[in-house]
């Protein structure tokens, strides 16, 4: 063989073996290369070529398309892409980033959904970095969905092939996911890592106090030390573990205990001791102190008073117009944690936290519920005046944010006028043929198709107007979902039975008759266990609260299972309630689970 031949040999059969060692077998096709075109030359080039080189270009495009933010031009790319004629890499590849849209597009089902093409049987014969595209996604379809703990059994199965800053989100992400998840939640025994991931979770949601988490922390690291989280812990926890535990051993509560809200104070208060008494029956050196604000001078004399007399932490005031006062000032003395809220943006001081039993918390949370159900577009019903309206923008927001469509929106009329009312914003048609039939058969009203649900908030006495006037305007398949104002918690059935089928937000307190400190509450006090009860869970959480704001600051991403929801702090540190769910049914209140068994 000629010697100058040789090099030229090698070089081939290099790029041979090479692509040998990537490419994919014959039957399972091969992926789309990294372009060396512009969008517009991959296309013009699919043009003038076979059809499965054609399909290759067009993938590309589409990717490319997708990568430079363009998406609107990369579904329309897609859809020139015969996806059952392509070999499998190819089908894996478009309906990832169909995904990968879809997601886009905040449709997590119908990412979902392309993700389960049958292809992806052989996704393990790709290479690794298709596999990792792949599997993300899945991973945050799956969050996306309310899934969280499907979410981080994804991210933990590709964890081990990813490196470097990809690999350190994706860790941080898992403890996000698992930590989010509520203590009931299901655990898992048969993925050693997930258990792992999911006992540690468990642990430092179930200690007490900061120094009991530290502890927790450092005895599951012990216990696991070749876990994944136990070699690199995830950053909230590191923090977690450097906090300084300062133990709180004096708490002012300031509430008023006349006037119009002194029943309101009574319950908050009520709560807020049960939970002291039942953290610690045996007593502890916590000192609980209780100021009359309807006996104030003035805020600045409490302070001072209190500032003198070794307070560590404020529960309280109560009324809006003392909570508007403390957020006026530059700082205060004393960390207050406020059970009322001052007004929307305005800048409060670093030592105010606020806390309170808000609707718009359940306005969120209907829209959270409701796009997870799958649902798009909607329709709203709530009160007049200032409390409907901030309600109503709180959800607008929410679901606006997550790509929801509010078709219409309306103040709820008077009872005389409800039918009329709804007939109107359902767009009812031929409702006057009820009685009447042309050739012998009845012609049946209609409502509009472009709805999904009803957002409703009302009283008990508006809600159970509202359900029977839309079976009456043939509209009774319309989903409801509701905030907790409409529930009474007073077991009337035939209340419960107007209210058949809606869905609303509850406090856990009133969803669980059998949790012990509501049991320990009402034996002395029956009156726990119907709607005052929201009052005594949010005292109970103001006490589960106030030894971890500090906590709650340096890490905002914790959460806490309370009795009036799980608890999160903002960034303008307000307390938000997530809550659990309910539904009406054979008047009763059923519980519906969000974590159901994956």
């Amino acid at each position: 063989m000629p010697a100058r031949l040789r090099p030229i040999i090698l070089i081939c059969l290099a790029a041979l073996l090479a692509a040998c060692a990537s490419s994919p077998t014959s039957t399972l096709g091969e992926l789309p290369r990294t372009p060396q075109a512009t969008t517009q030359q991959l296309l013009e080039q699919a043009d003038s070529s076979d059809p499965q080189k054609a399909a290759l270009l067009r993938l590309a495009a589409a990717d490319q398309s997708f990568q430079q933010g363009d998406l609107a031009k990369s579904r329309e790319i897609l859809a020139l892409v015969p996806l059952e004629q392509l070999p499998p890499a190819q089908q894996i590849f478009a309906s990832t980033l169909r995904a990968e849209l879809a997601l886009a597009a905040n449709d997590p089902q119908q990412a979902l959904q392309a993700l389960q093409h049958v292809a992806f049987e052989r996704l393990g014969e790709l290479p690794v970095e298709q596999q990792v595209r792949s599997q993300l996604v899945r991973a945050k379809a799956l969050e996306a969905s309310d899934q969280p703990l499907a979410a981080a059994r994804e991210r933990i199965f590709i964890a081990p092939l990813l490196s470097g800053e990809e690999a350190r989100t994706n860790h941080e992400t898992i403890w996000r996911l698992v930590s989010g998840l509520p203590v009931t939640a299901p655990q898992d025994s048969t993925d050693p890592d997930l258990s792992g991931w999911l006992a540690l979770a468990r642990s430092v949601k179930q200690a007490g106090t900061l120094g009991q988490q530290q502890r927790a922390i450092d005895n599951w690291v012990q216990q696991n030390p070749q876990h994944p989280a136990a070699q690199q812990l995830p950053e909230p926890l590191v923090m977690l573990r450097e906090l300084a535990d300062r133990p709180l051993t004096h708490v002012a509560l300031l509430l008023p205990m006349d006037g119009p809200l002194a029943g309101v104070a009574r319950a908050l208060r009520d709560g807020f001791l049960a939970a002291h008494l039942q953290a610690h029956p045996e007593g502890s050196e916590l000192q609980i102190e209780l100021y009359d604000s309807t006996r104030l001078g003035s805020l600045d004399t409490f302070y001072r008073q209190a500032q003198a007399a070794g307070v560590q932490l404020v529960v309280g005031p109560l009324e809006k117009n003392l909570v508007r006062q403390l957020s006026e000032k530059d700082e205060l003395p004393i960390t207050t944690l406020a059970l009322n809220y001052s007004d929307a943006g305005q800048t409060t001081p670093p030592q105010l936290f606020q806390f309170g039993l808000a609707a718009e918390d359940e306005a969120r949370e209907v829209a959270r519920r409701a796009w997870a159900d799958g649902h798009r577009r909607a329709i709203a019903l709530t009160p007049r005046g200032e409390w409907g309206a901030r309600v109503l923008d709180a959800f607008r927001r929410s679901w606006e944010e997550a790509g929801g469509t509010l078709v219409a929106a309306q103040a709820l009329a008077e009872p005389v006028e409800m039918a009329n009312q709804i007939a109107s914003i359902l767009q009812i048609r031929n409702g006057e043929s009820r009685s009447q039939s042309t050739g012998g058969s009845a012609t049946q009203p209609t409502r509009r198709q472009d709805v999904d649900f009803l957002f409703l908030a009302a009283t008990p006495q508006q809600a159970q107007q509202v359900k029977p006037t839309l079976i009456f305007q043939y509209a009774g398949d319309l989903p409801v979902y509701a905030t907790s104002h409409l529930h009474a918690a007073n077991e009337n059935r035939s209340q419960y039975l107007d209210l058949e089928g809606i869905r609303f937000a509850e406090t856990p307190w009133l969803l669980d008759p059998q949790l012990p400190l509501r049991q320990q509450v009402e034996r002395q006090w029956p009156q726990a266990g119907g709607s005052l009860g929201r009052l005594y869970a949010m005292g109970a959480d103001a006490y589960l609260l106030a030894p971890r704001l500090n906590q709650l600051l340096a890490l905002p991403d914790t959460q806490l299972e309370g009795m009036s929801g799980v608890l999160t702090l903002n960034p303008a540190q307000r307390i938000e309630r997530q809550l659990p769910w309910a539904e009406f049914q054979d008047g009763e209140v059923r519980s519906l689970t969000d974590y159901p068994v994956e």
